[in-house]
Parts: structure tokens; C-alpha cells; sequence
């Protein structure tokens, strides 16, 4: 499996095809969760995203940025 590269970095301009489908999704996805729930649910969701990006220097990026 192909791993990112320590050269890669962080996109922090928007990149996102149709940011507010992506929205009313995420919301949708939540729908029906417990305060509870929805933070677990937010929690494996960061842990899938982070596996798929699967470098840890531009995770650390995005920690940073998530802090700012």
C-alpha cells in the first residue's frame, strides 16, 4: 500500500467538492446521535481520515492547524 511521503503537506486551502453537500452530509450523519454517540462517531471518523491520509507529518499539520 502506497504511503505518503514526509514531503507532502497539509492542504489547508478549500478543497472540497461542493462544501455545502458536505456539510448537510456530516449533519445528516450525526442526525439521531446522542451527545455521546456524536463525539465517538467524530472520533472513529478522524481515525478512518487519519488513516487514509496515513502520513504523520501532515498529520501533525493538521493538529496544528485544528489548535490555531
Amino acid at each position: 500500500m502506497p504511503q505518503a511521503t514526509a514531503a507532502q503537506q497539509l492542504t489547508t486551502a478549500p478543497n472540497i467538492d461542493a462544501p455545502d453537500d458536505f456539510y448537510e452530509a456530516l449533519i445528516e450523519a450525526h442526525q439521531g446521535l446522542s451527545t455521546h454517540e456524536s463525539h465517538a462517531f467524530n472520533a472513529r471518523l478522524l481515525l478512518v481520515l487519519a488513516n487514509h491520509i496515513g502520513s504523520l507529518p501532515v498529520l501533525r499539520e493538521a493538529f496544528a492547524a485544528a489548535r490555531r
